[in-house]
């Protein structure tokens, strides 16, 4: 036990200062992307600092995989060099059985980048969306899911307008059905309200068929002055991208809000898939982070005086991009429906740790 404590601190001190290291480069690299992106954009020092904290903890989150094969390699050079795997090993314990307590380890930091960085990196990263959508708009564009259908907010100089769609048309290319616009003046009063059957947005127009307005004026009836339209354009600075772009930023959805999105989406007529990814995805992320712990060990769990050394880490190194882009591509099939969301998954962590584990084997039998 006094063993694998010993063991647990080194990797976690390895996992802390790698972890800095790369933070502190991230942070200085992540600012002048800052500042090419908002080179049209007069902002000061503190606003632009402040997007580059708030893309932080989402860098984190990503860097994590990386993060444990750099701490593993740290560790097990650290112990050769020293002759404490030779040891280790001398008492009677084997390689494996020292693996225990970075294996843990492993997966008490990707339990807890599941239940307490997620949803910090999805808070964040909706807030760096939301200011960056400011600083380049006069208004911001906000789109939500919720139970009652769908809301879209669209912002410009002379007022905001909120877009509320019951669901989506299948028969059309991003169609909504069942459309409510309440346009707003730039003090916040409601202005006018459009309804109409169905809506397309084409062109830098919203395209709304069979639609009824109501001008909201003090002292007027609306229904009096209502008029009816077979098809009217309204103009909007919304764009189809721009829309499933926001749709598809999972990141910025916590894992615990996941259940209940995918729930809205699909009552909405959206495609789930990729959110049903994302999720086992996280879920299955304790053990992504235990593979690279065991493919960072099983090559460099050796003595310094077998040589080699330079090769073996940058092997390590190679084989854990390769599985994480694996990982990414299996992703990136199960939300296209080529594989099952549950295999797409959890495949790739469970046969790199089968994989790992074989190549231990291997070697401690040698």
């Amino acid at each position: 036990m006094i063993l694998d404590r010993y063991f647990a601190r080194r990797f976690l001190q390895s996992f802390l200062v790698i972890g800095g290291i790369f933070l502190t480069l991230m942070i200085l690299i992540d600012l002048i992307e800052q500042v090419r992106k908002f080179t049209d954009v007069d902002l000061s020092f503190g606003q632009l600092l402040r997007l580059t904290l708030l893309n932080t903890p989402a860098a984190i989150s990503e860097m994590l995989p990386l993060l444990m094969i750099l701490a593993t390699i740290a560790l097990f050079i650290g112990l050769a060099r020293s002759s404490e795997l030779v040891v280790t090993r001398a008492i009677g314990r084997s390689g494996i059985r020292a693996l225990a307590a970075p294996v843990l380890l492993a997966l008490v930091i990707g339990a807890l980048a599941v239940a307490l960085l997620n949803p910090i990196s999805a808070a964040t990263s909706e807030e760096y969306q939301r200011l960056a959508d400011g600083y380049r708009n006069n208004g911001s564009s906000t789109l939500s899911i919720s139970s009652e259908g769908l809301w879209l907010r669209q912002g410009s100089t002379s007022g905001q307008s909120v877009i509320h769609a019951v669901g989506t048309d299948p028969d059309e290319d991003f169609g909504l059905r069942e459309v409510t616009i309440t346009t707003f003046s730039p003090d916040g009063i409601p202005t006018e309200q459009i309804f109409a059957e169905t809506a397309r947005l084409e062109d830098g127009n919203w395209v709304l068929y069979q639609a009824k307005v109501w001008t909201l004026q003090n002292g007027s009836n609306p229904e009096t002055n209502a008029i009816t339209y077979e098809q009217l354009a309204l103009p909007t600075t919304l764009t189809r991208d721009r829309i499933l772009d926001t749709l598809g930023q999972q990141d910025s959805v916590s894992v615990y809000d996941l259940p209940q999105l995918i729930h809205d989406l699909r009552e909405a007529g959206f495609s789930t898939k990729q959110y049903e990814v994302w999720l086992q995805v996280q879920l299955a992320r304790p053990f992504f982070l235990v593979s690279m712990v065991l493919i960072g060990a099983a090559f460099t769990m050796r003595h310094v005086r077998f040589g080699g050394t330079g090769i073996a880490v940058l092997t390590a190194v190679l084989l854990g991009f390769a599985i994480y882009f694996v990982r990414n591509f299996a992703q990136i099939l199960g939300e296209n429906g080529q594989l099952p969301i549950y295999v797409a998954a959890w495949a790739p962590p469970f046969a790199a740790i089968l994989l790992s584990l074989g190549l231990l084997l291997h070697a401690e039998d040698g």
